[in-house]
């Protein structure tokens, strides 16, 4: 596929080029850009639902405002491939989400039209609101527009961001991006009409005008303020952002732009805190989308004329460990009524649809609110429930207090179902569940799993539940090694790891997903493996004796080495004046790229071949020392 099939779109190479062609042209570019957008994406794979849907407001956007240094903040990131395509990316497009190509989400280093680096959700107010004082500080007369998603807005630092934008009277345009089909009605002749009057110049200056006047009589001000609300509220739903100060406007068809661009001039022009409500549908223009959006968000090459299919019906695949877990927690809810599921708005991500049918009142997603989701559960917690939170690596970084002060501290019976944990692969850093071996077991009570198969999390997971206090299970993204899983919640004695090979000298403690590239390494080097299982607590009594019998202790994990589970195994040997050489191989002191899951840990050295390779550059250094040693010792001698 080329951009010259697409004659519009091949004359833009950047919004200036764009805000060249007449009004009446931009229809046509509509068009092309939601074409060029279904072709490359099925093509290449990627987010294609959400960026199906935004097409219009897209390009109204960079036709009124003058991008880039008027400032565009995008939230999540998902509905920004046509704005890759309008800002000089698109013959790159083809290229994202894999080894050097484009970001997945917009990134400054990328384009100076991705003005705030994104990956999870509800930053983007709190992210403009900062530019627009920042442009306030220095004199600036630039515009700021914030653009959120409704299910972004669920998000507590969204209503932070709202209320101190309110506060200080900012000049800053909040676009609320609704496609919950729930509010189509309130999309109409009657209502689009209200909106460009409401946004007109002639409201707001009565409007303003108003204000002082009845500044001078306060009673009649309230009284007029308290009309004005009625008034609008029977039409439109904005009486909540009016309370934080914002002047509402909406909402209107996102895909009408004869409506959109006039609004948005109107809003352009206007100063102040103020929210335009827009209504889009995921998938717009591509009927599948459209019907199923869940299904369309992420996809993989596909073609558009048959739609992505329902399955090939090859050989059965290992489970993945997500689906590992959506079976355990089915399992575990038909055996105890007390077991109940938390998801922070990653039902299908996490393996819970079918827990979710099957225990409707047993399933609680509260939305993307992974602070509210810990603490729910640590409630639940206290009156005898048995809440299992399931959570991305990367997500749970957001509720870090919660997890310290309504969990830990209680010693609260929480079991915390870490899915995405170490390199993710395509998401790239921001989904990159790099952190939590380090960030979890510093905190006291808690009890963490890394399995290195789909049966071990499985057992893992019915564990956590026999566990008094809180307890992690962290797993990777993908499929397991094909091991058949329990019949039973069978589970794992704690802190006990296994010996898997037995060598000479050489000793691999392996933690979770490191565990075969350990074993085929060590076959290579006719090294002892350990499979740890458990990060907290250490099976101590395994490495004693590994490290009485071995020459060198090797700790792999995938998760970074600064604090990781190999710190804690030299912190034991430390406290135990057990003085044999470490070799800690894990994540570096550094954010690796977006791209495949198996090239990023070929990058890490994570792989079987760089596991060996770092063990004998180890071996080689150490024989240089010993014979640096010996001839010293040789001259002194003399």
């Amino acid at each position: 596929m080329s951009r010259s099939d697409f004659p519009l779109l091949a004359g833009i190479d950047s919004p200036s080029d764009l805000r060249d062609l007449p009004e009446q042209r931009l229809p046509a570019v509509v068009d092309e850009l939601r074409g060029y957008l279904l072709e490359s994406v099925s093509q290449s794979g990627g987010h294609l639902g959400a960026g199906l849907g935004t097409v219009e407001l897209t390009v109204a956007l960079h036709y009124i405002l003058n991008t880039p240094d008027d400032r565009i903040v995008w939230d999540v990131g998902h509905q920004t491939y046509p704005h890759k395509i309008l800002t000089g990316r698109a013959d790159r497009l083809g290229t994202i989400r894999k080894d050097g190509g484009l970001a997945p989400f917009p990134k400054r280093e990328e384009s100076p039209y991705d003005t705030f680096g994104v990956g999870h959700s509800s930053t983007s107010i709190s992210a403009a609101l900062g530019m627009a004082l920042a442009a306030e500080q220095s004199g600036s007369r630039r515009k700021v527009v914030a653009v959120i998603g409704d299910g972004a807005l669920t998000a507590g630092m969204a209503f932070e961001a709202l209320d101190h934008a309110g506060d200080v009277d900012a000049d800053l345009l909040v676009i609320l991006n609704d496609n919950e089909m729930s509010i189509s009605p309130n999309v109409g002749a009657l209502s689009s009409h209200l909106t460009r009057l409401l946004s007109g110049p002639l409201y707001n200056s009565l409007r303003e005008g108003s204000k002082w006047m009845l500044d001078q009589v306060p009673p009649v001000k309230e009284l007029a303020r308290r009309a004005e609300e009625h008034v609008k509220g029977m039409a439109v739903p904005g009486t909540l952002f009016e309370e934080l100060n914002f002047n509402y406007y909406g909402p209107v068809d996102g895909h009408d732009l004869p409506t959109l661009l006039p609004v948005l001039r109107n809003l352009v022009r206007q100063r102040g805190p103020r929210l335009l409500h827009v209504v889009t549908r995921k998938g717009k223009g591509y009927a599948p989308a459209e019907a199923d959006p869940v299904k369309y968000h992420g996809v993989s090459p596909f073609d558009p004329a048959k739609g992505i299919a329902a399955g090939s019906g090859g050989a059965k695949k290992a489970m993945s460990y997500s689906a590992v877990f959506g079976r355990w927690l089915c399992d575990a809810a038909s055996a105890d009524a007390r077991v109940v599921g938390i998801t922070p708005a990653m039902r299908e991500g996490s393996g819970m649809v079918e827990y979710a049918e099957r225990f409707p009142e047993r399933y609680f997603d509260v939305g993307i609110a992974e602070q509210h989701s810990v603490t729910l559960a640590a409630g639940m917690a206290c009156d005898g429930l048995r809440p299992v939170v399931a959570i991305y690596s990367t997500f749970l970084q957001r509720a870090y207090d919660q997890l310290i002060h309504d969990v830990a501290i209680q010693n609260l019976p929480v079991v915390f179902a870490i899915d995405r944990a170490g390199l993710v692969g395509p998401d790239g850093p921001t989904h990159a569940g790099s952190f939590d071996l380090s960030y979890l077991r510093c905190i006291p009570n808690m009890t963490i799993m890394a399995p290195a198969d789909e049966a071990e999390c499985y057992r893992m997971l019915s564990t956590g539940l026999e566990i008094k206090g809180p307890s992690a299970v962290r797993y990777p993204r993908g499929n397991g090694m094909g091991e058949a899983l329990p019949d039973g919640l069978e589970t794992l004695p704690v802190g006990r790891g296994e010996l898997r090979s037995e060598g000479r000298e050489i000793a691999i403690l392996a933690f979770g997903s490191m565990l075969q590239p350990a074993l085929e390494a060590a076959e290579e080097l006719d090294a002892t493996v350990a499979n740890m299982r458990f990060v907290k607590p250490l099976d101590t009594d395994l490495i004693r004796r590994l490290a009485e019998e071995h020459a060198l202790l090797v700790t792999v994990e995938e998760n970074a080495v600064a604090g990781g589970a190999g710190s804690g195994v030299l912190e034991f040997l430390q406290a135990e004046h057990l003085t044999v050489p470490v070799l800690q191989l894990g994540l570096e002191d550094e954010y690796l790229p977006h791209g495949s899951r198996e090239a990023l840990l070929a990058e890490a050295g994570l792989d079987a071949a760089g596991i060996a390779a770092a063990i004998r550059k180890r071996l080689a250094g150490t024989a240089k020392r010993d014979r640096l040693r010996s001839i010293d010792g040789g001259a002194g001698a003399s």
